[in-house]
C-alpha cells in the first residue's frame, strides 16, 4: 500500500468560516478588483468592498424573508456574477446553499429540494420556475421561491433595508468549522444522487493550503480567471471561493457558444475548465485550418510543440532543427491560439476527467501550462494537482498540503484530510461504506510515481473483465478515441465478452466542419453520418489510435456509431458532461448483443 500525507501548510482555525474569506479580503485589499461584469462591450469592475456591500444588503433581505440561521436554501441558475453573491449573501445569513443544476429536470429538482430538507429556492429564469412549479406540489417544505428574471433580488435587497447590521455580524459568526457550509448532491451517475455534507472547514482550510500550492497561478500580476463551468459543480464553486481569498478577479461567461468573444474582451491569466474543453479548442483550430488548406501547416506545429514538450519535460537538449521550427510555428500558429484565448492565459486548471498527455504537451508548449488536478465532490474538489513546482503532464499531481492519498491493496484510491466530506445526508449506510476509519473510498484506480504524482488509471466498478479473464479500463481506450474531433462519446464495452468493442456518437457541432473539410455534404444527418465511408473510416482510425496504446487483448475489435447524440437531456450524461455507464448500458443492451452475435477475428466496423 503506497500512501502519501503532506501536512497542512496552513494552522488549521477550527473557529473560521468562509465569511471570513471575504472579510480578511476586504480588511486587506477593499478596493481591489475582485469580480467583472459584462457592460457593452467590455466589462466593470467590482472591487471587494463593493461586493462585500452587495452580499450584506442581500442577506439582509434573506433575513426579513425569514431565513433562519441554519435553514436550507435551494439555488438553480447559470454561471453569472450573481451566483457568487447568493452564495455568500447565504453564508452571510446563516443559511445553507443546496445548488442545482440550471438543467436539471423537474424530478431532479424535486429530489434535492425535498431530501435537503429545503425551505425556499431562488431560480433564474422563466424555465426554472416553469420547471420548479411542475413539482412544487410535492414540496410542502418550500414556503418561498425567488424568481430573478422577476427582479426579485432586488426586492429583497429593499425589504432587508431593516435589517441592522450587528445582526448579519452575528448570524455570519453563528457557523465554526464543524459545521456544515453547503449540500451539494452528486450527479447520479451511478444512481440517485446522495448529499455530500461540506463543511466550514472543507472550504476554509483547503483553499488557505491551496493558495500556497497554486500560489504562482494566483498570484500573477492582474490575476484573474474567467469562469463558464457551471459553479453548481464543486470544482468552480471551489475556485470562486479560493479567488476570493487570493483576490483574484472573476468574470462569468454562462454561454459557451459566446466563449471566445469573452475571453478576447476579459484576457484572463488563468482559466479552470473540463478536458472537453481543450479537446474543442485544440479540434476547432484543426478544423479551421484544414478549411484554410493549412492542415499540413498545423499538424506540423502540433507534432513539433508536443515533440518540444516532451523533450523539455525529460530534461532533454531539444535539437536545433526543432527549436527552428519551433520559433517559426510559434509565429505562424501557436501565437494565434494564445491570441484566441486572450492572450494573457498562462495557466489552466484541468479536472473531471483525464486530459491526456498529447493535450497536455500541446498546450504547454503555446505557453499555456495545464495543471491537471483530481478530487470528487466528497473531497471539496482537489485532493491532488500539478503545480508550476512539480508538474508532469500526464499525471493528475501531488497531493494537495493537509491530504493524504494512499493507494490500497486492489489498486484504488483512498483520501483523509481537510478536504474530506462530513458524510452523506441522512444516509448512514452509505456513509459508513465509504469510509475505512478516516479514509473515503473514491472508486477510483491510480497509481503514484516515484516522485509522488499520481496517475488516475480508471474507475473500480468499471473495470472490465473479458471471457478470457482480461481485465481492461475503459478510460485508457475511451479518452484517446474521444479527442477525435468528429466523436461526441464514447462507450467501451465487453465485460464476459470475447472481445472488447465499443458504442461510438459523433459530435453534431464538430461533424459540419469536418464533412466540408472532406468533401461532402455538411448538412449531412447523424444517421447519414454514421453510415458513411469517409465516417467510417475517420472513426476507425481514432480506433486504431487507441489501440497503439494497450495490448492486443485489451484492443477494440469491432464497434457500433450509433445515429444519436448522447446529452444531459437524454439521461445519458450528468450535468458535468460524465457519461452514465450504466444508463447506456441498458439503453442500447440491443445494439451491444448485436455487436457480439457475429465474432470477429479483426477489426471491424459495425453501424447503427
Amino acid at each position: 500500500m503506497t500512501e502519501f500525507t503532506i501536512p497542512a501548510v496552513v494552522p488549521a482555525d477550527p473557529d473560521a468560516n468562509i465569511t471570513d474569506l471575504l472579510v480578511d479580503r476586504v480588511n486587506e485589499t477593499p478596493n481591489r478588483a475582485l469580480f467583472a461584469v459584462p457592460e457593452g462591450t467590455g466589462w466593470r469592475d467590482i472591487t471587494a468592498a463593493q461586493f462585500h456591500k452587495q452580499v450584506i444588503a442581500l442577506a439582509k433581505g434573506l433575513v426579513a424573508a425569514g431565513v433562519e440561521p441554519g435553514d436550507k436554501v435551494g439555488f438553480i441558475a447559470r454561471t453569472t456574477y450573481d451566483w457568487t453573491l447568493v452564495d455568500f449573501a447565504l453564508f452571510f445569513a446563516g443559511a445553507v446553499m443546496v445548488p442545482i443544476y440550471e438543467t436539471s429536470s423537474s424530478s431532479q429538482i424535486a429530489w434535492n429540494l425535498a431530501d435537503s430538507g429545503a425551505v425556499a429556492c431562488i431560480v433564474e429564469s422563466e424555465d426554472h420556475s416553469a420547471r420548479l412549479a411542475e413539482v412544487r406540489g410535492e414540496l410542502p417544505l418550500i414556503r418561498s421561491v425567488w424568481a430573478m428574471h422577476d427582479g426579485d433580488l432586488d426586492r429583497l435587497v429593499s425589504e432587508g433595508t431593516g435589517v441592522e447590521d450587528d445582526e448579519i455580524e452575528r448570524r455570519r459568526n453563528l457557523a465554526n468549522g464543524d459545521d456544515i457550509a453547503t449540500l451539494i448532491y452528486t450527479s447520479g451517475s451511478t444512481g440517485r444522487p446522495k448529499g455530500c455534507v461540506l463543511t466550514h472547514s472543507n472550504f476554509v482550510e483547503l483553499t488557505r493550503n491551496c493558495f500556497v500550492s497554486l500560489n504562482d497561478v494566483l498570484t500573477t500580476p492582474g490575476a484573474s480567471t474567467l469562469l463558464f463551468i457551471t459553479t453548481a459543480h464543486v470544482f468552480a464553486r471551489f475556485i470562486s471561493i479560493l479567488n476570493v481569498h487570493a483576490g483574484v478577479k472573476t468574470g462569468h461567461q454562462p454561454d459557451t457558444k459566446q466563449l471566445l468573444p469573452a475571453l478576447g474582451s476579459f484576457k484572463p491569466t488563468y482559466l479552470l475548465a473540463v478536458p472537453r474543453v481543450f479537446e474543442k479548442v485544440y479540434n476547432s483550430a484543426e478544423q479551421k485550418a484544414e478549411a484554410g488548406g493549412k492542415g499540413k501547416i498545423f499538424h506540423a506545429a502540433a507534432n513539433a510543440a508536443i515533440e518540444h514538450s516532451k523533450l523539455e519535460q525529460e530534461g532533454k537538449k531539444v535539437p536545433l532543427g526543432l527549436r527552428l521550427k519551433f520559433r517559426l510555428f510559434d509565429k505562424l500558429v501557436y501565437s494565434k491560439l494564445r491570441d484566441a484565448m486572450g492572450g494573457r492565459v498562462i495557466y489552466a486548471v484541468s479536472g473531471s476527467a483525464p486530459l491526456g498527455p498529447r493535450l497536455g504537451h500541446f498546450f504547454h508548449s503555446l505557453g499555456v501550462v495545464i495543471l491537471e488536478g483530481y478530487g470528487l465532490t466528497e473531497t471539496t474538489a482537489p485532493a491532488t494537482v500539478n503545480t508550476t513546482q512539480l508538474m508532469k503532464i500526464g499525471t493528475v499531481g501531488p497531493v494537495i498540503p493537509g491530504v493524504g492519498v494512499r493507494i490500497a491493496d486492489d489498486g484504488e484510491i483512498q483520501v483523509k484530510g481537510v478536504n474530506v466530506f462530513k458524510e452523506y445526508w441522512r444516509n448512514p449506510e452509505a456513509t459508513a461504506a465509504a469510509f475505512d476509519g478516516e479514509w473515503f473510498h473514491t472508486g477510483d484506480i491510480g497509481a503514484f510515481d516515484a516522485d509522488g504524482c499520481l496517475t488516475i488509471t480508471g474507475r473500480k466498478k468499471e473495470i472490465i473483465v473479458t471471457a478470457g479473464g482480461k481485465n481492461v479500463a475503459p478510460a485508457a481506450l475511451e479518452d484517446p478515441i474521444r479527442a477525435n474531433p468528429i466523436i461526441g462519446q464514447v462507450v467501451v464495452v465487453g465485460d464476459q465478452k470475447p472481445f472488447i468493442s465499443a458504442l461510438i456518437t459523433l459530435d453534431p457541432e464538430m461533424l459540419p466542419t469536418w464533412l466540408a473539410n472532406n468533401n461532402l455534404p455538411e448538412d449531412m444527418s447523424l444517421e447519414d453520418a454514421a453510415n458513411n465511408d469517409a465516417v467510417r473510416a475517420e472513426v476507425q482510425k481514432a480506433i486504431d489510435h487507441a489501440n497503439t496504446l494497450v495490448s492486443r487483448a485489451e484492443s477494440i475489435r469491432k464497434f457500433t456509431i450509433l445515429a444519436t447524440e448522447w446529452t444531459e437531456a437524454s439521461g445519458h450524461l450528468t450535468p458535468k458532461m460524465s457519461i452514465k455507464r450504466n444508463v447506456i448500458m441498458d439503453d442500447f443492451s440491443a445494439e451491444i448483443e448485436e455487436i457480439y452475435d457475429v465474432p470477429v477475428n479483426t477489426t471491424n466496423v459495425s453501424l447503427k
